[in-house]
């Protein structure tokens, strides 16, 4: 441990960083019950933390070694650090992104004179590209996370923290992908307060850190959620995981509806726009805050980034509500008559409807997607659906149903018959162009698309929801087609969403 401290000590990082203010957060303080603190790592010059690890790894290699350049492989915040460090310090540096990295931080990196070479559809593929590079060109390469210089240059973080603010401080709160501020933030902290716990966060579609902790051994997940594309990793670092290991207290996992909801709490306060892994560990700290209680001690979430594409702002404001558990979306199914809309209406009372989406349909029943405002938070919600269904309304909430909330809530009043051999599938297409033909070239000719909704939601990876025809003697050959095809799916033929809003043939 003490040649980490020495190394976070001796970090090179203040050429290129500054150190970053811890800013209270009165608001979210106020709302449970402690003091929480925010360190705004979100204003560094790149956006993020990233530049001090990169930096700090780069101005440690010899004149020798520099002269002949660095490369990296990134979609984002190590990449523009790895560009401003490269700038500052005079050298080559190459960086290889997915051909899916939004058009921001592609000139975001070419500004700092960074050669980008646009490679694969996701990050290893971008990998592999960049270590050919690295062994053809005899270039340095230079790793996200699992280095000691990077996690040293990431570790300064904790240094700040502890200078900042010399009042005890009862957990801090750091989000984790790889690992690397992690290993660096909670190495320097138990060493220097060792009663002040470390916590990361990890989306719980993208916790890698979590499943190594719990299994003792490093863990390769089959695949990643992308919305937070700044943690999205499937394997933590050999020598991150070592120190993790030994120095978090613990990992919490939160959904993406905790990161939007942290990313208005971060506004609220701060008047900052984060991206979602840089509001991943407030959304940890609230967690642990509901947990804990009020009245315990302060409370520390890094603020890790700020590099979010304008567009993706519109489905974080979809979500916030619904995280903060002050929405509920509810499928509910009403009489076909008269009278019966404005008797649901009645039913609901004095709170504020956000969402109702209905459209007519022959039969005895209707079918509604209504979103409502619930200030009571999850006891209203649940004293809501008690009263809906006493007075005999069937009642679905759909509040977690991730289908549901992405794609139905815009198709309702599409239900379709006589699809009894329709199968419902969520897909994560690549945002480029080629996507979709590539998905209808592997369907061939032997099925037919029955359902398909896209939207936009300004990250690298749109997702889709397609419908096909397939029969039961075809099931076999269509789940090799999924296999070839490649991208990461979800069957939703049994969402109850789907029976409610989309298909005739079967129950909702």
């Amino acid at each position: 441990m003490t040649d980490y401290i020495k190394k976070i000590l001796s970090a090179r990082v203040y050429d290129v960083a500054k150190e970053s203010p811890l800013d209270p957060m009165p608001r979210l303080s106020k709302r449970l019950g402690r003091p929480i603190l925010l360190k705004r790592e979100d204003l560094q010059p790149v956006f993020s933390f990233k530049l001090r690890g990169a930096y700090n790894k780069m101005s440690g290699l010899s004149p020798e070694v520099l002269a002949l350049g660095v490369v990296c492989a990134s979609a984002g915040n190590h990449a523009q650090g790895v560009a401003l460090g490269a700038q500052r310090l005079g050298v080559r540096a190459v960086i290889v992104m997915p051909r899916t990295t939004p058009a921001i931080k592609v000139d975001a990196c070419r500004a700092r004179g960074a050669e980008v070479i646009l490679h694969g559809d996701a990050f290893d593929e971008a990998l592999t590209e960049a270590r050919r590079l690295e062994a053809e060109q005899n270039l340095t390469f230079l790793h996200p996370f699992d280095d000691p210089e990077v996690i040293a240059g990431q570790g300064t973080i904790g240094m700040e923290i502890l200078q900042q603010h010399s009042g005890p401080i009862e957990a801090i709160f750091v989000p984790v992908g790889g690992g690397g501020l992690a290993a660096g933030i909670a190495t320097f902290v138990k060493y220097l307060r060792p009663g002040t716990k470390v916590i990361g966060v990890e989306p719980d579609d993208a916790a890698c850190m979590k499943a190594a902790m719990d299994a003792g051994e490093l863990v390769m997940l089959p695949s990643v959620g992308l919305f937070a594309d700044g943690v999205a990793v499937r394997q933590a670092g050999a020598e991150t995981f070592r120190l993790c290991r030994e120095h978090l207290d613990e990992v919490i996992t939160v959904d993406t509806d905790a990161m939007c909801a942290a990313v208005k709490d971060v506004f609220d306060d701060t008047r900052a726009v984060s991206e979602p892994s840089g509001a991943l560990s407030l959304a940890g700290a609230k967690v642990y805050a509901a947990r804990e209680g009020g009245g315990g001690g302060t409370l520390v979430a890094i603020s890790s980034g700020a590099n979010l594409n304008f567009d993706r702002l519109r489905h974080i404001a979809e979500r916030a509500e619904i995280g903060e558990e002050r929405e509920v979306l509810l499928g509910v199914t009403i009489p076909e008559r008269p009278g019966a809309y404005r008797a649901f209406i009645a039913a609901l009372g004095p709170r504020a409807i956000t969402e109702f989406n209905y459209r007519y349909a022959h039969g005895r029943e209707a079918r509604i997607f209504v979103g409502i405002n619930l200030p009571g938070g999850k006891p209203e919600k649940r004293a809501l659906v008690a009263a809906l269904t006493a007075e005999g309304y069937a009642v679905h909430d759909l509040s977690d149903n991730e289908m549901a909330k992405v794609h139905a809530r815009y198709m309702v009043g599409g239900r379709a018959e006589g699809l009894a051999d329709e199968r419902l599938y969520r897909f994560q297409f690549p945002e480029r162009p080629g996507a979709l033909m590539k998905f209808l070239d592997a369907l061939g000719d032997g099925f037919n698309i029955t359902l398909f909704h896209y939207r936009n939601h300004g990250a690298d990876y749109g997702r889709v929801l397609a419908g096909i025809d397939v029969p039961e003697s075809e099931h076999a050959r269509f789940a090799a087609v999924l296999e070839r095809l490649g991208y990461d799916y979800a069957d939703e033929s049994r969402n109850p969403a789907y029976a409610l809003f989309l298909n005739d043939s079967i129950s909702g």
